[in-house]
C-alpha cells in the first residue's frame, strides 16, 4: 500500500511575506521547507500539487509535480486529491500538507496516516481555524466538501460524513498566513532552513 505526502503550493502563501522580503522568494522558501519535511518521511512517497508555475525547482529528481487550477475551498482540495489519484493510481492513501507550514513536525503527518486505519479522513487542525494537513483514503470521498481554509473544517466534514467515526483529528499546528504569524516559528526546532535564511537576510 503506497502512501503519498503531497505539499499543496498556491500563491496564497505569498501573503505572509514580511516587508522587505520578495513574496515569490518567500513562497518558494516555505514550499521547499515543507517539501523537505514530506520527502524525509519513512514509508511515504513525496509529491507536490501546485497552482504556481515553476515550483518543480524545489523538488528532488523523480518527485511528481502535479498542476491543478487556481481554485479555492473544497474545490481545490478535491482537485488536489483527484490529481494525486489520477497520476499515482497505486496510492491507497494520501495527505495534503499546506505549503505554509515549514516547521511542521513529520510526526504529526504520521499520526494522520495512522488515523486512517479507522477513519476515511483525518485532519491536522490549524491554529486559528482551518487545517494544516488533510489525509484521506483514496479516492477522496465525494461527501467531503470543506476546504483547508474553512475555519470550521472538522465540524463541516463531520456534518457531511456518513458516520461518527469517519473523520478523525490529530494534534494541531500553525500556518503562516499573514506576516504576524512569523512569530510562531520556533528557532529551536530543526528544519525550516530556507525560510530561516530568507528571514535572517
Amino acid at each position: 500500500m503506497e502512501r503519498i505526502a503531497a505539499v499543496l503550493v498556491t500563491s496564497a502563501a505569498e501573503r505572509a511575506a514580511p516587508p522587505g522580503v520578495d513574496a515569490r522568494d518567500f513562497l518558494t522558501a516555505l514550499a521547499e521547507d515543507t517539501y523537505e519535511i514530506v520527502a524525509g518521511l519513512d514509508l511515504v512517497s513525496p509529491a507536490v500539487v501546485t497552482t504556481v508555475p515553476g515550483i518543480e525547482e524545489i523538488t528532488w529528481p523523480g518527485t511528481p509535480v502535479l498542476t491543478v487550477p487556481e481554485l479555492a475551498g473544497g474545490a481545490l482540495v478535491r482537485a488536489a486529491f483527484a490529481a494525486i489519484a489520477d497520476a499515482l493510481p497505486q496510492a491507497a492513501e494520501a495527505v495534503l500538507v499546506s505549503a505554509d507550514a515549514p516547521d511542521l513536525p513529520g510526526l504529526l503527518i504520521g499520526k494522520l496516516f495512522r488515523a486512517l486505519g479507522r477513519s476515511q479522513i483525518s485532519v491536522c487542525p490549524a491554529d486559528g481555524g482551518g487545517a494544516v494537513a488533510v489525509a484521506a483514503r483514496l479516492p477522496y470521498p465525494e461527501w467531503a466538501g470543506a476546504g483547508m481554509d474553512d475555519r470550521e473544517i472538522v465540524p463541516l466534514l463531520r456534518a457531511a460524513a456518513p458516520g461518527p467515526r469517519t473523520v478523525a483529528t490529530g494534534p494541531g499546528w500553525h500556518r503562516l498566513r499573514e506576516p504576524g504569524d512569523l512569530r510562531l516559528l520556533d528557532p529551536g526546532l530543526e528544519g525550516w532552513d530556507n525560510t530561516r535564511v530568507l528571514l535572517s537576510g
